[in-house]
């Protein structure tokens, strides 16, 4: 069965199945739904606990050879397994017969990353999913992100205001770990007090975490202020370059896309914005003078209709 976080919790409440699968790219979601199958196992009598961290070159023979051993205590025992790398063909295998292993002793808990659309039909899921529970893990939707951090607040104890808490998502986007762990800073800063914005700009580092598609979607809808902010995030983090700029051409190609047949005036425009990327990329790759950065941002400033400085003649 495919389970939401929400549905997982009611799920252990009645029972426990033999196999689950999390999946997912965010860590404290995942590390929490992890947390609930190994409490639960516990409280039922799962003392035993056998962790495999799965990388690429991994001996799955000894894997399998080791996860279908019978314990030596007589136990029920969880066996967990951490993917890091795509199991391939003949993980797969090994993974199929661990899956059919699991049993009322023994408890299969499997923890990757999020799955692509092939790897969801690979037989090693399916089997997951047949047998036990596949939990998928997702990001929290920025505009869902205010709500989230109101009902973690509430959790801690906390109260904060909606500013503070808007506030608060812009700096952790992207980031739940930093946020969760933001809000207990809070907690031990401010005890007793309503978080106010003054407080979360007092208490917080800027912790938001974004990707090229972001950019892409703030440029094509022309929401200047976000653009900036998610191409300063890349900075920082230190994307490449090449994929931000793939990433700015196709906010581009957006943005263009919903205005209709160019006018000699917009195709004028067009141009000059191209010869930007032009010179973006001709600084990021060192042939020509002149951060890259810059120009994308001053890239970014014209496609959403603020004019920037004019090109210079390289």
């Amino acid at each position: 069965m495919k389970l939401t976080l929400d549905a997982l919790a009611r799920q252990l409440a009645q029972q426990l199945s033999p196999v689950y699968l999390i999946s997912g790219d965010e860590p404290l979601l995942a590390g929490e739904a992890a947390d609930a199958v190994r409490a639960r196992a516990r409280a039922l009598g799962f003392t035993e606990r056998e962790v495999h961290v799965l990388e690429r070159g991994t001996d799955w023979d000894s894997v399998r050879a080791a996860a279908s051993t019978l314990s030596l205590f007589a136990t029920r025992r969880v066996i967990e397994l951490k993917l890091q790398a795509k199991p391939g063909v003949t993980g797969g295998r090994a993974l199929e017969h661990l899956i059919r292993f699991a049993d009322e002793d023994t408890l299969l808990l499997i923890v990757t990353g999020r799955l692509d659309r092939d790897a969801q039909g690979a037989a090693w899921v399916q089997a997951a999913e047949a047998r036990g529970a596949w939990v998928a893990v997702w990001p929290i939707a920025r505009e869902r992100l205010p709500a989230w951090l109101e009902r973690r607040c509430r959790q801690l104890g906390l109260q904060a205001d909606p500013a503070a808490l808007e506030l608060l998502a812009e700096r952790t986007e992207g980031n739940l770990l930093a946020a969760q762990q933001e809000l207990e800073k809070l907690r031990l800063l401010f005890p007793g007090e309503r978080l106010d914005t003054q407080r979360v700009l007092a208490g917080t580092a800027d912790s938001a975490r974004f990707d090229v598609g972001e950019l892409s979607s703030a440029l094509g809808a022309g929401q200047l202020s976000r653009a900036l902010r998610v191409l300063d995030g890349l900075e920082q983090e230190g994307v490449e370059l090449p994929l931000v700029l793939w990433a700015v051409t196709k906010g581009m190609r957006e943005r263009w896309g919903g205005q209709g047949p160019p006018t000699p005036g917009a195709r004028l425009r067009q141009a000059r914005l191209i010869q930007r990327a032009v010179r973006a990329d001709a600084m990021a790759k060192g042939r020509l003078a002149g951060n890259a950065w810059q120009e994308l941002a001053l890239l970014a400033c014209e496609l959403c209709g603020r004019s920037a400085f004019p090109l210079v003649a390289a």
